[in-house]
């Protein structure tokens, strides 16, 4: 090596060097051992460090061949693995276009021969049935398979629908035309009962979508979307049918009803206005904002509007939706299309209303001074026991479909198709007998404001002293005070 024929050379130099020192010492002075041990020790203190240092570079020789013999080694596997790879690569996507072409091949065969005639369709269908599957996600669907077993027992379908099985059909045969779809050559549809489940459970329920998707084996989106269309054809299809005011001859039925309860005379319906809440919108967030349910859970709440009018049953006769929660009662009401509709179409017949509502030709409301007389405490009695009657549906409304008890995440231009459906099924539940669990009963919690001008007509005034004085001199109030 060249280093190791370096330190030869200068090992004979500095031999020579002390050589000829020792030559001129002796010659210059006398001898001494002394001197020249010391040299010697040094001498060889240099000869054992350039031996030290000459074996590590050997070392670190062959340190270096050995890995650059071992990298050496590696890179001719590294270069037939990465080929490899590259020919597994190429060979998938050469099976996936095959595979592709095959389905597609299929399908298109499917779809002639159902086109052509029913002969061998079965097969075609069969194997078409078969490739649909690798166009959806595979999702378990067991609880929903489990509630639409026949022999299913009908308690247990109605605590997840708040339905029997026989309204539960009856509302998926009325819909049938109206959501069925057909199925495609890439998958198979929904069934009707499916997608009327996913929107009653989710309206029961109130649960998020990612619930509704494990329970039905459906995908998140997929549940937004069937619970909207139903919604809206329930709101298209079943509201002229179950939800309207009632003719002439109901309503007569209805007049006697109300006296039945109250004792006061041609009372066509009992109206009431609730709030349900909402997520803060991004516009017009100031409209929405609800001081009063803020006040009270001490936390801010935004919400929607919803007034309706029952009969004595509890059934929903006209519904008012989505107006905002900043509204007072009576400004809801001259919004909607009952206040025009009643100001020229009630003669002498009368919706009775609470404090929150103003005295008017065809709105009987109680008295609301601080200081009553005995006649008028009666009447008050009378008008709470009518106005029950509208609390009561809405808190049966509120408790049998949850999703209006809390925040949902419709957005606020689909509520009101929503809130509608929730009126119709609540009619329909309601018109069919269906009781509710005891667990499920809503307390039902609005603020009733009285409005700036209560008494708003003077002939209405004048009449309402004197169903009052009537009711009381004829024993049918009173009695609570005696």
């Amino acid at each position: 090596m060249d280093r190791s024929s370096g330190i030869g050379k200068r090992r004979r130099k500095v031999s020579s060097r002390l050589g000829d020192d020792d030559d001129e010492d002796s010659a210059s002075s006398p001898p001494d051992g002394g001197k020249k041990k010391e040299v010697d020790w040094i001498f060889t203190s240099l000869l054992k460090r350039d031996e030290a240092v000459e074996e590590d570079l050997r070392g670190f020789e062959t340190n270096r061949r050995k890995k650059t013999g071992a990298v050496l080694d590696c890179y001719p596997n590294l270069q037939g693995y990465c080929a490899g790879v590259e020919d597994t690569g190429r060979d998938r996507r050469k099976k996936s276009r095959a595979n592709a072409g095959a389905i597609g091949g299929d399908a298109t065969c499917g779809g002639v021969e159902e086109t052509g005639g029913k002969k061998g369709g079965g097969g075609g269908g069969g194997e078409s049935g078969q490739h649909r599957r690798l166009w959806v996600k595979d999702r378990s669907k067991a609880w929903w398979d489990e509630c639409n077993r026949p022999e299913f027992p009908d308690e247990e379908f109605k605590k997840a629908f708040r339905m029997r099985k026989s309204t539960f059909d009856t509302i998926c045969d009325e819909l049938n035309s109206a959501i069925a779809k057909e199925d495609t050559t890439l998958r198979s549809a929904i069934p009707v009962r499916q997608r009327v489940a996913v929107c009653i459970w989710r309206l029961a329920t109130g649960e998020p979508l990612r619930l509704v998707s494990k329970r039905f084996g459906l995908g998140i989106s997929t549940c937004h979307k069937l619970v909207l269309e139903v919604c809206s054809a329930i709101r298209t299809v079943l509201m002229p049918k179950y939800l309207q005011w009632p003719d002439d001859d109901s309503i007569r039925a209805v007049k006697d009803e109300f006296r039945s309860i109250s004792g006061i005379p041609n009372v066509v319906g009992s109206i009431y206005t609730t709030h349900i809440p909402i997520i803060a919108p991004k516009i017009s967030v100031a409209a929405y904002f609800n001081k009063r349910h803020t006040e009270r859970n001490q936390r801010t709440s935004y919400s929607i509007t919803l007034q309706g009018v029952v009969d004595p049953k509890g059934v929903f006769t006209d519904v008012c939706i989505g107006w905002p929660g900043s509204m007072s009662d009576d400004a809801v009401l001259e919004k909607s299309a009952l206040y025009q509709r009643a100001s020229g179409g009630l003669k002498d017949e009368w919706i009775v209303g609470n404090s929150g509502y103003p005295l008017l030709d065809w709105l009987l409301i109680p008295y609301t001074q601080q200081h009553l007389t005995w006649t008028q405490h009666a009447f008050n009695e009378k008008i709470g026991e009518v106005q029950g009657i509208a609390r009561d549906a809405f808190a049966r409304l509120k408790g049998r479909w949850s999703c209006l008890q809390k925040r949902t995440e419709v957005k606020l231009q689909d509520l009101p198709v929503v809130l509608g459906a929730c009126c119709v099924l609540h009619n329909i539940c309601e018109m069919r007998g269906e009781t509710m669990e005891e667990e499920l009963k809503f307390e039902l919690v609005d603020d009733e404001m009285i409005p700036e001008v209560a008494l708003r007509s003077a002939s209405s005034m004048k009449a309402r002293d004197l169903i009052a004085h009537n009711l009381l001199h004829h024993c049918l109030a009173g009695t609570t005070f005696l």
